[in-house]
């Protein structure tokens, strides 16, 4: 099977990972802003977003694809500062349709915030979002920054990718992600 891994990103982390999973697996690697990027030429797709304002910024460009990916092995990685959960799969669910989500495989990884480097407007929505989280260490960590970016963490999305392309989809005991469930 032939696939490629296409990606959002808004200040560098989901651009990273998929950089580093091209160079793992030899996968091809597109933006999603390439226009001639076609996810219909692939047998199965790892695609990447950031969560931004707990939604994930791929969504639109999901939903115009979507004829083009339904039916295919999904690999979707997200990246942000929130860890996997119940949390983050809510915020997933409610973005994006229901028929995406039955065929995906999810692996949340951590990201970078680096507060000097976001625009003004989503400098002020963080503060005013940290300065109503109850959680003093989250709090902290969304007024001064964090860097979660971990070369290791993608392994799973190594492993499914090494499966899908030996035609082993059947069993994904080893893999760990997470099933999002439509609302």
């Amino acid at each position: 099977m032939n696939g490629a891994i296409f990606f959002s990103s808004k200040y560098g982390s989901t651009a990273q990972y998929a950089n580093w999973i091209s160079e793992q697996t030899g996968l091809p690697v597109f933006d999603t802003k390439d226009a001639n990027a076609d996810p219909a030429q692939y047998d199965f797709l790892v695609l990447g977003s950031p969560i931004i304002y707990y939604k994930a910024m791929n969504r639109k460009w999901v939903k115009k694809n979507l004829a083009s990916i339904e039916n295919k092995p999904v690999i979707f990685f997200t990246v942000s500062g929130a860890p996997s959960g119940a949390k983050l799969d809510g915020w997933i669910a409610d973005c994006l349709p229901a028929q995406f989500l039955s065929q995906i495989k999810h692996v949340a990884l951590r990201g970078r915030q680096i507060p000097e480097e976001l625009s003004w407007s989503d400098g002020l929505m963080l503060k005013i979002g940290a300065l109503k989280n109850r959680d003093p260490e989250v709090r902290k960590q969304e007024l001064e920054g964090f860097d979660f970016m971990d070369k290791s963490s993608i392994e799973p999305i190594i492993k499914l990718v090494q499966q899908y392309q030996s035609g082993e989809t059947a069993s994904f005991k080893e893999v760990e992600t997470s099933q999002v469930t439509p609302k």
